[in-house]
């Protein structure tokens, strides 16, 4: 490993889960820095949960090892259940009793007299938005609220390293970004935090480090910029003043650029992202190419911008060539057969 444990939350190698014939975690590989956001990225039925459930000790791996602040999620389960807490995709609290209740009733099972667990429920009722619900029945929640007392409930006794499944799955935005804040509270107070998400946003937001898995696997890891570079250092968005020019000014920039062009749904737009490899500066150069063509064609251009991928693009290009290679992968075994 390339970091020393003592400075690694979650420190895993060759994770393995198999359920049946399907391998739901398939060799993963993860180093996490204690006291960071770190986003783990994928489409439904990735291996997220099935790989948070084995780091929590809900799960125990088919293969590989796993460790936790250095203790191995199999053979020191104990110790690593004492320094996480888990928040999954669906709220975990007894919807009959209000916010206030539920909050009181876990702080008495982690052992606080009565006392200690209202003044630690009052503390997060206020730290979350919540105190004027507090003594409402948690079923009359509002979804984002729901989420925002769930996670109060992870946090009665402050963990090391909090596991958010998926917390804002059919949030709303406004409600999304009160979560966003919650989040790096948490962590500004010392808290690791691994979050699964499908959100590319939210990855974008809250997380320095990102794993995107795919099929079980990390298919790619570093920090958003490291991988939006991946796929290529920029986008180009040009805007012609004439819409006529756009099939000339389309073939010129394809040409130019040594990339496909996108017609845009506006017709006087075009995109094109320019290919990997270039530096910062050297994708600045590229682009300016293209422009200085158009300008020699007689082609107007009204508007021009230059930016860097979003994490869209960046997980769609990295799942469709996960999936082409297994399709390759496939094909090849089926003509050896």
């Amino acid at each position: 490993m390339s970091k020393h444990t003592a400075d690694l939350a979650i420190e895993t190698s060759g994770l393995v889960k198999i359920f049946g014939q399907n391998r739901a975690v398939d060799g993963i590989d993860l180093e996490v820095p204690a006291g960071t956001v770190y986003g783990v990225l994928g489409p439904n039925g990735a291996g997220k949960t099935t790989a948070v459930r084995m780091l929590a000790t809900l799960l125990r791996p088919d293969g590989g090892q796993a460790k936790v602040f250095g203790k191995d999620v199999v053979r020191e389960a104990d110790a690593v259940r004492g320094r996480v807490s888990l928040t999954g995709q669906y709220a975990s609290i007894d919807e009959d009793l209000t916010g206030a209740e539920n909050l009181i009733l876990l702080g008495r099972l982690y052992g606080h007299r009565k006392p200690a667990a209202r003044e630690r429920a009052g503390q997060l009722l206020d730290a979350f938005g919540l105190t004027a619900a507090g003594d409402r029945s948690v079923k009359n929640y509002s979804g984002g609220m729901r989420r925002r007392i769930d996670i109060a409930a992870s946090i009665i006794k402050t963990p090391d390293l909090l596991f958010l499944d998926e917390p804002t799955t059919g949030l709303d935005p406004r409600s999304r970004n009160q979560v966003w804040d919650i989040v790096r509270i948490i962590v500004a107070r010392g808290t690791t935090v691994l979050l699964t998400t499908q959100y590319l946003d939210e990855a974008d937001q809250l997380a320095s480090r990102i794993a995107v898995i795919d099929t079980g696997k990390v298919i790619a890891e570093g920090t958003p910029g490291q991988l939006k570079s991946s796929v290529g250092n920029g986008t180009v968005h040009v805007r012609l003043r004439n819409p006529a020019d756009r099939g000339e000014a389309e073939t010129i920039l394809s040409r130019t650029l040594a990339t496909s062009v996108q017609l845009d749904a506006d017709p006087l737009a075009l995109t094109a992202r320019i290919a990997a490899g270039e530096s910062g500066s050297g994708a600045a150069e590229h682009a300016a190419k293209g422009l200085a063509e158009l300008a020699k064609a007689g082609i107007t251009v009204d508007d021009f911008s230059l930016g860097q991928p979003s994490l869209d693009e960046v997980f769609l290009a990295l799942t469709d060539r996960t999936n082409r290679a297994n399709t390759n992968h496939t094909n090849t075994k089926g003509a050896a057969a």
